[in-house]
């Protein structure tokens, strides 16, 4: 049975708010009956009941711009969440030899499973303070070439290269486009298209354009599926095309960014379940289903020589985006 979650109240998807006022009544029941009311345990069943009916129903019909909403919840396990639940003796690794330390990527050594890796991902912050501080997860050059390093040093002790990738985009300043913004993301594609290693990457929330892909060149491509994947973002599309920023729920269902259209589009490999309403409704069982993808993905990866899987990798790369003859 699903869980009444207490971000119920604090945070309002607007296709959830019958559910939401379901579950303030479920709430407020509960307590009555646990006080005075313990006839009251009845009525607590059936609201449960038409509580799951209702979410099944909402998310088995979920368009595209609510999928955008969903994979921007506050509440939805970032890759910190993740590492800290998954990755079994993480130490971090800090700095590109360049510039700085970007807290926008993380990247550390250690285990998923019985795998030993380097880890890279995309980090949006906890917090405010956090999260201004990381740009919300838009990373500037120095992230990028913080990444690419820690994929040579992988290289070097052929460690496998395991990327969680959550951002909007790469972060389009000034300061970013002077130290070489483009440059950075670029070099990150050619280099790990032949990258020695192993490469899985998961899309666990947004995945926006360039700033994905600079950590997003993989031999495996999962999705979580409830997160988005897309050249660019809705709301960046529909200034471009319509001049508004009004027509992004327009947008969304032009970009084809959801884990379904990626499957088929073949730009991804899987789709990687979520819980029933999302994972910010049990992040844990989310957490779960991504380390049994990740650890599964690996051990397969592994049974290739490095030379036929950078082939197949590079095959891979020439096939997407093909467009077959009329």
């Amino acid at each position: 049975m699903t869980t009444v979650n207490s971000y119920a109240g604090t945070y309002e998807l607007d296709f959830e708010r019958p559910l939401l006022q379901l579950e303030r009544q479920i709430a407020e029941f509960e307590s009555q009956a646990s006080l005075s009311r313990p006839d009251l345990a009845d009525e607590v069943r059936k609201l449960r009941q038409n509580h799951d009916k209702m979410l099944k129903k909402i998310y088995a019909k979920l368009g595209p711009w609510d999928t955008v909403k969903v994979a921007r919840h506050p509440g939805r396990p970032q890759a910190i969440d993740h590492i800290r639940a998954v990755i079994k003796d993480f130490t971090e690794l800090h700095g590109d030899r360049h510039f700085g330390d970007d807290p926008a990527i993380i990247t550390g050594l250690g285990r998923v499973g019985s795998h030993k890796c380097m880890l890279i991902a995309h980090h949006k912050g906890k917090d405010t303070k956090e999260r201004i501080a990381c740009h919300f997860g838009c990373a500037h050059p120095e992230g990028y070439r913080k990444a690419l390093l820690r994929m040579r040093l992988a290289e070097k002790f052929a460690l496998p290269v395991v990327t969680l990738v959550d951002t909007p985009g790469a972060y389009p300043g000034i300061g970013a486009e002077e130290r070489g913004q483009a440059q950075a993301i670029a070099l990150n594609l050619r280099e790990m298209s032949r990258l020695r290693v192993p490469i899985v990457s998961a899309i666990i929330g947004e995945g926006g354009s360039g700033g994905a892909l600079g950590i997003a060149v993989a031999d495996r491509i999962g999705m979580m599926q409830y997160a988005w994947y897309s050249v660019i973002s809705p709301e960046g599309c529909a200034a471009i095309l319509w001049k508004s920023g009004d027509a992004a729920e327009k947008a969304a269902e032009s970009l084809k960014l959801t884990a379904a259209d990626n499957l088929q589009l073949g730009t991804i490999d899987e789709v990687i379940e979520e819980p029933v309403g999302g994972a910010h409704r049990d992040p844990a069982i989310a957490t779960q289903n991504l380390e049994k993808w990740l650890t599964n993905a690996l051990r397969d990866l592994k049974r290739f020589k490095i030379d036929n899987l950078i082939a197949k990798r590079f095959e891979r790369l020439r096939h997407i985006g093909e467009v077959a003859p009329h």
